[in-house]
């Protein structure tokens, strides 16, 4: 089955692509590097639906894990995003039961939130992170930039009838 989802804050997704999205654990973020190459690195994030404007927002850490550079604003990813706002995400549900198979693929608008750019948002996202991702609750996240993703559009795919894939 496949969905396509207007543009427009309230259209971008559907309740059953919102449970999708939430129940995965990870995502494909897929920024442009200088030269226009799609640079895919998976993430950990949390969606929050819908903002007060009537959004959808998601947001990922960028967190302890080691990395290359010390300043994680030193990233390629946020390099990208500060050049090239325009990102992508993919969602997947793999089984060997190709029955099983889904993904959604959202595209949206990204940017790095400061701890003390919107406060609120980000004290909400962090403990978010940390509900979903118990291994953050060791990690100073509060002290952290995150990259604030705000979708626009959507489209899914399910080998199922319908999105979400069966339990089984």
């Amino acid at each position: 089955m496949r969905r396509d989802r207007a543009e427009g804050p309230s259209a971008v997704l559907d309740a059953e692509q919102q449970e999708f999205v939430a129940a995965r654990r990870t995502a494909t973020l897929v920024t442009l590097s200088d030269r226009g190459r799609p640079r895919p690195v998976p993430i950990c994030f949390v969606l929050v639906t819908p903002d007060l404007d009537g959004s959808t927002l998601l947001y990922s850490p960028l967190d302890e894990k080691p990395k290359h550079s010390g300043d994680v604003r030193d990233l390629a990813r946020v390099r990208d995003i500060a050049a090239r706002p325009e990102v992508t995400l993919l969602f997947e549900h793999w089984s060997e039961d190709w029955s099983q198979l889904a993904w959604l693929r959202a595209r949206g608008r990204a940017r790095l939130v400061e701890p003390g750019d919107d406060a609120r948002a980000h004290e909400s996202a962090t403990r978010a992170l940390r509900v979903k991702y118990p291994q953050y609750r060791a990690q100073r996240l509060e002290s952290s930039p995150l990259i604030r993703i705000t979708l626009e559009t959507a489209v899914a795919w399910s080998a199922a009838t319908g999105l979400s894939p069966r339990a089984g």
